[in-house]
Protein backbone atom coordinates (compact mmCIF):
# COMPACT_ATOMS: atom_id res chain seq x y z
CA UNK A 1 0.00 0.00 0.00
CA UNK A 2 2.78 2.47 0.88
CA UNK A 3 4.31 1.87 -2.54
CA UNK A 4 1.24 3.42 -4.22
CA UNK A 5 1.84 6.69 -2.40
CA UNK A 6 5.35 6.86 -3.82
CA UNK A 7 3.76 6.98 -7.28
CA UNK A 8 2.17 10.30 -6.34
CA UNK A 9 5.36 11.83 -4.95
CA UNK A 10 6.09 13.87 -8.10
CA UNK A 11 2.55 15.21 -8.10
CA UNK A 12 2.78 16.21 -4.44
CA UNK A 13 6.18 17.85 -4.91
CA UNK A 14 4.91 19.83 -7.91
CA UNK A 15 1.91 21.13 -5.98
CA UNK A 16 4.01 21.79 -2.90
CA UNK A 17 6.26 24.01 -5.02
CA UNK A 18 3.25 25.77 -6.53
CA UNK A 19 1.73 26.36 -3.10
CA UNK A 20 5.03 27.66 -1.77
CA UNK A 21 5.27 30.15 -4.64
CA UNK A 22 1.82 31.50 -3.86
CA UNK A 23 1.95 34.79 -2.00
CA UNK A 24 0.14 34.26 1.29
CA UNK A 25 -0.73 37.55 2.86
CA UNK A 26 -2.88 38.73 5.67
CA UNK A 27 -5.56 40.17 3.43
CA UNK A 28 -7.28 41.94 6.31
CA UNK A 29 -5.25 45.10 6.28
CA UNK A 30 -4.21 45.27 2.65
CA UNK A 31 -5.37 48.35 0.87
CA UNK A 32 -4.09 50.28 -2.08
CA UNK A 33 -4.68 53.74 -3.43
CA UNK A 34 -7.29 52.51 -5.93
CA UNK A 35 -9.31 50.70 -3.25
CA UNK A 36 -9.12 53.84 -1.13
CA UNK A 37 -10.69 55.99 -3.86
CA UNK A 38 -13.90 53.98 -3.52
CA UNK A 39 -13.59 53.20 0.19
CA UNK A 40 -13.29 49.48 -0.52
CA UNK A 41 -12.21 47.82 2.69
CA UNK A 42 -10.10 44.67 2.80
CA UNK A 43 -12.99 42.78 4.43
CA UNK A 44 -15.37 43.81 1.62
CA UNK A 45 -12.83 42.89 -1.03
CA UNK A 46 -12.18 39.51 0.62
CA UNK A 47 -15.86 38.58 0.30
CA UNK A 48 -15.38 38.35 -3.47
CA UNK A 49 -11.71 38.76 -4.38
CA UNK A 50 -12.15 37.64 -7.98
CA UNK A 51 -14.83 40.26 -8.65
CA UNK A 52 -12.90 43.10 -7.01
CA UNK A 53 -9.62 42.10 -8.66
CA UNK A 54 -11.27 42.04 -12.08
CA UNK A 55 -13.10 45.35 -11.60
CA UNK A 56 -10.19 47.19 -10.01
CA UNK A 57 -7.99 45.81 -12.80
CA UNK A 58 -10.36 47.19 -15.44
CA UNK A 59 -10.36 50.56 -13.67
CA UNK A 60 -6.53 50.56 -13.51
CA UNK A 61 -6.30 49.70 -17.21
CA UNK A 62 -8.73 52.48 -18.16
CA UNK A 63 -6.90 55.04 -16.02
CA UNK A 64 -3.47 54.17 -17.43
CA UNK A 65 -4.82 54.26 -20.99
CA UNK A 66 -6.47 57.63 -20.40
CA UNK A 67 -3.35 59.17 -18.87
CA UNK A 68 -1.22 57.91 -21.76
CA UNK A 69 -3.77 59.06 -24.34
CA UNK A 70 -3.68 62.59 -22.91
CA UNK A 71 -0.03 62.91 -21.90
CA UNK A 72 2.19 60.40 -23.75
CA UNK A 73 3.77 60.78 -27.15
CA UNK A 74 2.96 57.96 -29.52
CA UNK A 75 -0.17 56.68 -27.79
CA UNK A 76 -2.21 54.03 -29.54
CA UNK A 77 -4.74 51.50 -28.27
CA UNK A 78 -4.24 47.75 -27.90
CA UNK A 79 -2.21 45.79 -30.43
CA UNK A 80 -4.10 42.84 -31.88
CA UNK A 81 -2.51 39.79 -33.50
CA UNK A 82 -4.50 36.87 -34.92
CA UNK A 83 -7.55 37.97 -32.93
CA UNK A 84 -5.60 38.13 -29.68
CA UNK A 85 -4.83 41.29 -27.73
CA UNK A 86 -1.08 41.44 -27.11
CA UNK A 87 -1.15 44.47 -24.80
CA UNK A 88 -3.58 47.09 -23.54
CA UNK A 89 -1.96 50.15 -25.09
CA UNK A 90 1.16 51.61 -26.64
CA UNK A 91 3.05 54.70 -25.49
CA UNK A 92 5.98 55.42 -27.78
CA UNK A 93 8.13 52.31 -27.97
CA UNK A 94 6.44 50.68 -24.96
CA UNK A 95 3.74 48.05 -25.42
CA UNK A 96 2.02 48.18 -22.05
CA UNK A 97 -0.14 45.52 -20.46
CA UNK A 98 -1.77 46.59 -17.21
CA UNK A 99 -2.60 44.31 -14.32
CA UNK A 100 -4.06 45.08 -10.92
CA UNK A 101 -2.24 42.04 -9.52
CA UNK A 102 -0.85 38.80 -10.90
CA UNK A 103 -2.08 35.92 -8.81
CA UNK A 104 -2.21 33.12 -11.36
CA UNK A 105 0.74 31.01 -12.34
CA UNK A 106 -1.00 28.42 -14.46
CA UNK A 107 0.80 27.37 -17.62
CA UNK A 108 -1.86 28.91 -19.89
CA UNK A 109 -1.39 32.35 -18.32
CA UNK A 110 2.39 32.15 -18.38
CA UNK A 111 2.50 30.90 -21.98
CA UNK A 112 0.16 33.68 -23.09
CA UNK A 113 2.44 36.28 -21.52
CA UNK A 114 5.51 34.74 -23.15
CA UNK A 115 3.84 34.47 -26.57
CA UNK A 116 2.59 38.04 -26.39
CA UNK A 117 6.03 39.36 -25.44
CA UNK A 118 7.64 37.49 -28.34
CA UNK A 119 5.15 39.00 -30.82
CA UNK A 120 5.61 42.51 -29.40
CA UNK A 121 9.39 42.22 -29.59
CA UNK A 122 9.09 41.10 -33.23
CA UNK A 123 7.10 44.28 -33.84
CA UNK A 124 9.97 46.25 -32.24
CA UNK A 125 8.17 47.21 -29.04
CA UNK A 126 9.42 46.88 -25.49
CA UNK A 127 6.83 44.82 -23.59
CA UNK A 128 6.03 46.36 -20.20
CA UNK A 129 3.81 44.90 -17.49
CA UNK A 130 2.46 47.72 -15.35
CA UNK A 131 1.10 46.20 -12.13
CA UNK A 132 -0.59 48.30 -9.45
CA UNK A 133 0.06 45.97 -6.50
CA UNK A 134 3.23 44.40 -5.16
CA UNK A 135 1.70 41.18 -3.76
CA UNK A 136 2.10 39.25 -7.00
CA UNK A 137 2.91 35.60 -7.58
CA UNK A 138 6.71 35.64 -7.62
CA UNK A 139 7.15 32.64 -9.91
CA UNK A 140 4.88 34.12 -12.57
CA UNK A 141 6.68 37.48 -12.38
CA UNK A 142 10.03 35.72 -12.89
CA UNK A 143 8.67 33.77 -15.85
CA UNK A 144 7.21 36.92 -17.42
CA UNK A 145 10.53 38.71 -16.97
CA UNK A 146 12.38 35.75 -18.49
CA UNK A 147 9.83 35.74 -21.31
CA UNK A 148 10.69 39.29 -22.34
CA UNK A 149 8.54 41.58 -20.18
CA UNK A 150 9.91 44.51 -18.21
CA UNK A 151 8.01 44.52 -14.92
CA UNK A 152 7.01 47.65 -13.02
CA UNK A 153 4.94 46.91 -9.91
CA UNK A 154 3.75 49.10 -7.05
CA UNK A 155 5.78 52.28 -6.65
CA UNK A 156 7.82 51.43 -9.76
CA UNK A 157 4.60 51.36 -11.82
CA UNK A 158 3.82 54.90 -10.71
CA UNK A 159 7.41 55.98 -11.45
CA UNK A 160 7.07 54.55 -14.96
CA UNK A 161 3.78 56.39 -15.53
CA UNK A 162 5.42 59.63 -14.39
CA UNK A 163 8.23 58.99 -16.89
CA UNK A 164 6.00 58.37 -19.92
CA UNK A 165 3.17 60.76 -19.02
CA UNK A 166 4.94 64.12 -18.92
CA UNK A 167 5.60 63.99 -15.18
CA UNK A 168 2.04 63.19 -14.11
CA UNK A 169 2.10 61.82 -10.54
CA UNK A 170 -0.76 59.33 -10.62
CA UNK A 171 -0.07 57.99 -7.13
CA UNK A 172 -0.33 61.45 -5.63
CA UNK A 173 -3.46 62.11 -7.67
CA UNK A 174 -5.09 58.92 -6.37
CA UNK A 175 -3.91 59.39 -2.80
CA UNK A 176 -5.34 62.91 -2.67
CA UNK A 177 -8.73 61.54 -3.74
CA UNK A 178 -9.02 58.76 -1.17
CA UNK A 179 -12.68 58.34 -0.25
CA UNK A 180 -13.87 60.73 -2.97
CA UNK A 181 -16.08 58.11 -4.68
CA UNK A 182 -17.45 55.92 -1.88
CA UNK A 183 -19.48 52.89 -2.85
CA UNK A 184 -22.68 51.78 -1.20
CA UNK A 185 -22.14 48.57 0.74
CA UNK A 186 -25.65 47.96 1.96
Amino acid sequence: MARNFDEFRDIFVKYQQNFNQKVHTNRFGETDCLMNIFGITPSLKNKNTQYWGRELGACWETMVAEVCKRRSAGYSPAIMFNGRQLCDLVAGRYAIDTKYRIGSGDSGTVNKFKDNAAQLIKKRYEPVLLILRNDNLHGTIVQCRNGGWTIHAGEKAFDFIRKIAAGFDMKRYLTERAGAYPISTG
